[in-house]
Parts: structure tokens; sequence; C-alpha cells
């Protein structure tokens, strides 16, 4: 049986949160290569969706109460529905291979999906 966890003391303690914090520099560095028309358009809101991810695990983590805690994880949940959204566009526009940022998304996905229904089934 594995040895149980230490609670997270900051959010960066969190999988999650580095995961999707890694998720953001990865779509920083593909955004980076976009036509220049883009600049204020497709590159910027892939780039807002994506850090409002690991920014609302964090300002969440801190929240006091599940209910408000779980409500930045549902925001988080959103930005990075937004973000898949993104992900399908540049792709479908020819902007670059999407394939890696899209496992790593599916992968910020699930983490986050198992992080929100424990925070619900939490006691506090």
């Amino acid at each position: 049986m594995p040895a149980p966890r230490a609670a997270a003391r900051t959010f960066q303690d969190l999988v999650v949160w580095r995961k999707a914090h890694e998720l953001v520099l990865a779509v920083y560095s593909f955004t980076a290569a976009f036509p220049k028309q883009e600049t204020y358009g497709l590159t910027l809101q892939m780039r807002r969706a994506a850090v409002s991810i690991p920014a609302n695990i964090a300002e969440g983590f801190r929240r006091r109460g599940k209910a408000d805690k779980a409500r930045y994880m549902n925001m988080a949940e959103a930005s990075l529905e937004e973000s898949r959204y993104y992900l399908i566009l540049a792709k479908d526009l020819g902007y670059g291979d999407t394939s890696s940022l899209t496992t790593s998304l599916e992968e910020v996905s699930r983490l986050l999906n198992a992080y929100a229904s424990a925070i619900l089934a939490s006691d506090s």
C-alpha cells in the first residue's frame, strides 16, 4: 500500500497545478510561432485561457469552504475547455501540430476533475 501523500502546503505542491503550469509554458512556446496577425487574436486568447487554468487552481487553493474551492476549480475546468477549442482551431488553421498540447490538456483535465471531486467529497 503506498504511503499517504502529504497535504499540500501551497498551490505549488499540487500536481494538477504543476501540470497546468507546464501546459501554459507549452502554449506560450507554441503560439510564439503564430503569424504576426494573430498577436492580438488567437495568440492572446490561447495564452489567456491557458493561464487562467493554473491561476484559478492557485486562487481556489486558499479559499475556505469546499463550495468556494470547488467554484474556482470549475472556473479552471471552463478555461480548460476554452483552451481545448483553441487547440482545435489552431490545428484547423494550420498553425502547427497540437497533438502534444492536447495530450497535456487531457492529463490536466483528468487531474483537475479528480481534484475537484476530492474537494467536494471532503469533510471541510
